[in-house]
């Protein structure tokens, strides 16, 4: 096609875009992100460990942090191949290697947001960093833990679902009770599938689900965004859901009270490590929408003793005569609750 559109265009090769192109562009934008990273007080970071589809082990890390001109920025470092074995001690050493090679001191590092996975919460802790981990996870951990029953493995045999995402399970029950009668009607027109027809009971089962956790389908989106501070909404979600949400209502079923209430326990346990609720506590003080409303009356004086504290303690801008926002100095502060 290009010869016809023009015979003396030579087509870069694939040497080209592998040893000249790509190269070029890696050094011009590592360069560019490194001189932004310069200006940088303080971050948090968000890091994960994923499989390509061939099964090729990598490991990401990315920063998030409020610049000179108060703008929420995320920059992703590095997804880099990661064939070691998966350990606490040698993800600790990898988290610090990569954040070595871009500049980055630890103790500039305000909180790391990391999966529930057990050697990811151990790297953390043998850095010695704060550390959150994923709200999205968490949920999804609580409600798989909350829906354990044979009852409903049994009235699930037909649901196809993504194993890593509760969500896909909630939204095809939720389209299996919305085209009951014309699936019923087809599986049982042939003797072959007559069994996978479902019960009456079955049908309870996924009424009893829907109802439990439909709800809380919008927060897992809504908590996991990378364009605006999602950490202060922790503790008010967490009100939202004890007080209304995985109230146990007095028409619901027993199996749908059951699944609320396994839910809750299991919210209510993960996220009691004092560490981390005073680290909550701070990131709904900061946010203006719900300063001290979530925080218990006992801890209010303390947080903001804190906060004030923290913010005494930074320094102070380098060149005076430069005009500063009011409240510059938080900025660090408030990049910590930016990933869940």
């Amino acid at each position: 096609m290009i010869k016809v559109l023009d015979p003396r265009y030579v087509l870069p090769s694939r040497k080209f875009f592998s040893e000249v192109a790509l190269p070029k562009l890696y050094n011009s934008t590592r360069q560019r992100v490194a001189k932004e990273l310069e200006e940088v007080s303080f971050y948090s970071a968000t890091t994960d460990l994923w499989s390509s589809r061939t099964m090729q082990p990598y490991m990401s890390l990315t920063v998030h942090f409020i610049n000179n001109d108060w703008t929420l920025r995320s920059i992703c470092l590095q997804t880099a191949y990661f064939p070691e074995d998966h350990t606490g001690e040698i993800i600790a050493q990898g988290l610090k290697d990569a954040l070595n090679s871009w500049n980055l001191a630890e103790d500039r590092l305000i909180c790391m947001t990391t999966d529930s996975g057990s050697n990811m919460i151990k790297a953390l802790k043998d850095n010695a960093w704060p550390n959150l981990q994923c709200f999205g996870h968490r949920l999804h951990n609580a409600i798989e833990n909350g829906v354990k029953d044979p009852r409903i493995d049994r009235a699930i045999g037909l649901i196809t679902e993504s194993l890593t995402r509760w969500g896909s399970r909630q939204r095809m029950i939720e389209r299996f009770l919305e085209q009951e009668k014309a699936v019923v009607r087809v599986l049982g027109s042939d003797k072959k599938s007559r069994h996978l027809v479902p019960t009456w009971q079955d049908l309870d089962v996924l009424e009893s689900i829907n109802r439990a956790v439909k709800p809380l389908q919008e927060f897992t989106d809504a908590l996991s965004g990378e364009s605006y501070v999602s950490v202060s909404y922790i503790k008010p979600v967490l009100h939202l859901f004890k007080t209304s949400l995985l109230q146990p209502e007095e028409e619901d079923a027993e199996l749908t009270k059951t699944i609320k209430g396994k839910i809750m326990r299991y919210l209510d346990d993960k996220y009691s490590d004092p560490v981390k609720d005073e680290l909550l506590d701070m990131s709904s003080l900061v946010d203006p929408r719900f300063r001290t409303t979530y925080i218990d009356p006992d801890k209010v004086e303390p947080v903001k003793k804190r906060a004030v504290a923290e913010m005494m303690s930074l320094p102070a801008p380098a060149n005076n005569s430069t005009p500063q926002q009011p409240g510059t100095a938080v900025q660090g502060n408030t990049a910590f609750d930016k990933p869940l």
